[in-house]
């Protein structure tokens, strides 16, 4: 009997429990130095300098080596053509020339935007955040307990400027070291023997660099000291007499995963396994839309927890299931979707242009394209206005995306990525001229390692379309969608979040969006919490994760939005819907239920 019962018991260690290894990406219970730490012993090196090298060590010896080459040529030009062909060092230096001008317009200026951003997110924002979070930190400890609301306020705004001013002193005098040997006007001998150029090369890049890090730690914390300070919503708009609102279900981070027994990567073993949260989710938003349709299923990124084939079909098995949910959603990516290199080795990095991230985006594009490829337009920059279908434009393009993904090869990836960010932002226009348009944003900075994976970006590109769409249809509302956060909430929260999770250009996007802030609201996700507040005049409107907490423990909001009289956007009591529970027992109207500050 007793050999029976051990043949049957369960395995000592159930897999699909999981162990320690489930925990290696997740944060809980460690700090950014530990993760960082794990993180670097696993590191290969060679990977490092070279994306290093591609992303900001090249292009800064570029901008130290142009002045030189620019006006050695210029003292070139009175001479004859033939003396300059016959000099092998000069005319290979003028087919260079030649070849980064053909490398001109967009492609030129998105790398250009992308280098100049990779530097502001190694460089600059974790060194500024890291002395103003410091900074902060000392205060508080000098008085603890003793600073309200408006004093805490006060002392950040002291802490982000005096942050400010530290690096750029730093990187001044950094400049000050490296000017004695600096050059900046070149010769027709620099041209004949290159190496004469490699030292003032290094010093003009360093001292470019410098003042570049001098100013823009200046501007960015003047830009985030005088932009008004988050608040919390302390109240909501009332309803329109006579007029049903809009009712849109604001669901973010769904983090679909693979398989019944995996984890997700944030959460490891402190969060759930599998995709039965996923499925009540769904089943919630059908339940509330036969109670009370929904004129939306707003979806604002992270998606899957990897961004992998199966975790999408995984998605759209259970999309599937709910028709007509699928035709009121709208989806956008977030950085799990796009960023994570390798679910199972976090250390490991991706070079730039590689096949792996073009995989990803042409992964969540099939997906968007079977969600909304019909209901969604995207740019034509050519116009500066909205332009055709995602399914139109994406027609031509569908040979080459199924090809690319049987042979994954270089030149392919490079094309088909050009093509990912032409798509964006994607606008589902309103229905009528007053109604209600929604402008999907892919805030994701292209990260190359899974520990910067969170930052986030809006490129310039995107704004002028998104300014685009709200021109062409000055009368309708709009819901502003992407999936990074654009301020920090009030409150104090995790050195990891704010130093990892940042939108790099968030005061910039607000500035850009108070022409119009009275005619719309931001909607977003990626911190998995749940808040509702502005900054200044501009609607901020932060979802929780229905699906990383304890069981039976989540949730979403349907935000109910009408319009104005006066042509602007009201912002009525929302509904909470908690997941797996039936509709009667949805908790009617939010009321002024306190946010939660913990974030996730």
């Amino acid at each position: 009997m007793a050999e029976d019962q051990d043949r049957t018991r369960g395995p000592i260690l159930d897999p699909r429990v999981g162990d320690v290894e489930d925990d290696a990406a997740s944060p809980h219970g460690r700090s950014l130095v530990a993760l960082a730490g794990s993180m670097l012993v696993e590191i290969n090196l060679l990977k490092l300098a070279l994306v290093t090298g591609i992303m900001i060590v090249l292009p800064s010896l570029l901008l130290g080596l142009a002045p030189l080459l620019a006006t050695g040529w210029l003292r070139l030009l009175p001479r004859q053509s033939a003396e300059l062909v016959s000099d092998l060092a000069a005319g290979l230096t003028l087919v260079a020339a030649l070849a980064a001008a053909l490398l001109g317009g967009r492609p030129l200026y998105r790398a250009t935007e992308r280098s100049f951003w990779s530097l502001v997110s190694v460089v600059v924002q974790p060194a500024w955040v890291l002395v103003r979070e410091s900074l902060r930190h000392l205060v508080e400890r000098a008085a603890p307990g003793r600073l309200g609301p408006e004093a805490r306020a006060r002392a950040g705004v002291a802490a982000t400027l005096a942050a400010g001013l530290v690096l750029s002193a730093a990187a001044t005098l950094v400049v000050l070291e490296a000017w004695p040997a600096t050059r900046w006007v070149g010769s027709v001998a620099d041209l004949r023997a290159p190496q004469r150029l490699v030292a003032p090369t290094l010093a003009n890049s360093v001292v470019i660099v410098g003042v570049f890090l001098a100013l823009a730690s200046l501007a960015w914390s003047i830009a985030d000291a005088t932009m008004e300070a988050p608040r919390t919503r302390t109240g909501f708009d009332p309803p329109v007499p006579g007029r049903r609102p809009w009712r849109v279900a604001h669901v973010s981070d769904l983090h679909t995963v693979g398989g019944p027994y995996e984890r997700r990567l944030e959460s490891g073993r402190a969060g759930p396994r599998g995709n039965e949260a996923l499925e009540r989710t769904l089943d919630a938003l059908v339940r509330t839309d036969a109670a009370d349709p929904l004129d939306l299923v707003l979806v604002t990124g992270d998606v899957t927890d990897a961004g992998r084939a199966t975790e999408w079909a995984a998605f759209l098995d259970r999309v599937a299931r709910h028709p007509a949910l699928a035709g009121k959603m709208l989806l956008l990516p977030g950085n799990h979707d796009l960023n994570i290199v390798d679910r199972a080795n976090p250390a490991r990095l991706e070079l730039p242009g590689g096949v792996g991230r073009t995989l990803r985006e042409m992964r969540a594009l099939s997906v968007l394209d079977a969600i909304q490829g019909e209901r969604v337009h995207v740019p034509d920059r050519l116009r500066g206005a909205v332009g055709p279908t995602l399914r139109e434009a994406l027609r031509p393009h569908e040979a080459a995306m199924r090809a690319f993904a049987d042979r994954g090869d270089i030149r392919s990836a490079r094309r088909l990525s050009r093509l990912w960010h032409d798509l964006f932002p994607m606008v589902a226009p309103p229905e009528t001229p007053d109604g209600l348009g929604v402008v999907l944003l892919n805030s994701n900075a292209e990260a190359n390692f899974s520990f910067t994976n969170a930052l986030g970006l809006v490129s310039h590109a995107q704004a002028l379309a998104m300014s685009a769409a709200f021109r062409a249809h000055p009368d309708a509302r709009w819901i502003v969608a992407l999936h990074h956060h654009v301020v920090e909430y009030p409150g104090r929260a995790r050195f990891a979040l704010r130093i990892g999770t940042a939108l790099l250009n968030g005061s910039a996007f607000v500035r850009r969006l108070r022409p119009e802030a009275d005619r719309l609201a931001v909607l977003h996700g990626h911190r998995h919490l749940d808040w509702m507040g502005h900054s200044g005049p501009v609607r901020l409107v932060s979802a929780p994760s229905p699906v990383m907490g304890a069981d039976d423990a989540g949730y979403f909001y349907v935000q109910r939005l009408s319009p104005a009289p006066d042509g602007g956007l009201r912002l009525l009591a929302p509904q909470r819907t908690p997941v797996g529970a039936s509709s009667a027992q949805a908790t009617a109207d939010a009321g002024l239920r306190a946010p939660n500050s913990a974030g996730g």
